[in-house]
C-alpha cells in the first residue's frame, strides 16, 4: 500500500463510525456510475408506475412476490 493510501486510510479510521458509513455510501455510489444502466432502469420504473396507474398492471405484496422469486429461484 502507498504512503498516502496508508495515510489517508488512518485518517479515514478516525472518523466516527456514522462519517465512515456516510464516505463508504459516496465511495460505492462512486464506482457504480453507469448512466445508460441508471437510464434503462428509470425508463423501466417509469414505465410500470404508468401501468400501476392505468391499472394495466396489478400491485403483489411484497411476501407474495418474495415467494415467487423463491420458488422460481430457489438455493
Amino acid at each position: 500500500m502507498s504512503t498516502t493510501l496508508e495515510t489517508l486510510q488512518a485518517e479515514v479510521l478516525r472518523l466516527s463510525p456514522s462519517d465512515r458509513a456516510r464516505l463508504l455510501d459516496r465511495l460505492i455510489a462512486s464506482l457504480d456510475v453507469d448512466t445508460q444502466a441508471e437510464d434503462a432502469w428509470d425508463a423501466v420504473a417509469d414505465q410500470r408506475e404508468g401501468e400501476l396507474e392505468t391499472g394495466s398492471a396489478q400491485a403483489v405484496p411484497l411476501d407474495v412476490a418474495i415467494a415467487r422469486l423463491e420458488a422460481r429461484f430457489p438455493g
